[in-house]
C-alpha cells in the first residue's frame, strides 16, 4: 500500500474507510464524481475489487468505478 500522502482510492485495502482529499480528473468527470458523493472530505469504504474495477460505499450507496477513475481520487486513511 502507498503512503497516506500519495494513496489513491484504488490503493485502499478492501474494508478500509478512507477520506477523499482531492480529485485530479478532468473537470467534467470531477463534477460527476462530486454529484455521486465523491466530494472532498467524504468518507468512502472500499467494498470489493476485481477485474480492474472497484466497488465503494459512499453515503450508504454502493458505486462501481473503473480503476482509471479510482486512480484520480486521492485519499488518506480515515480517523
Amino acid at each position: 500500500m502507498a503512503s497516506d500522502d500519495h494513496m489513491t482510492l484504488i490503493d485502499a485495502p478492501v474494508g478500509t474507510c478512507v477520506r477523499i482529499r482531492h480529485l485530479t480528473s478532468r473537470p467534467e468527470i470531477a463534477t460527476r464524481l462530486r454529484e455521486l458523493g465523491f466530494c472532498e472530505n467524504a468518507i468512502v469504504r472500499c467494498v470489493m475489487k476485481g477485474y480492474g474495477n472497484i466497488i465503494c460505499e459512499v453515503y450508504n450507496t454502493r458505486v462501481g468505478l473503473d480503476s482509471g477513475i479510482a486512480r484520480r481520487i486521492h485519499v488518506s486513511v480515515s480517523e
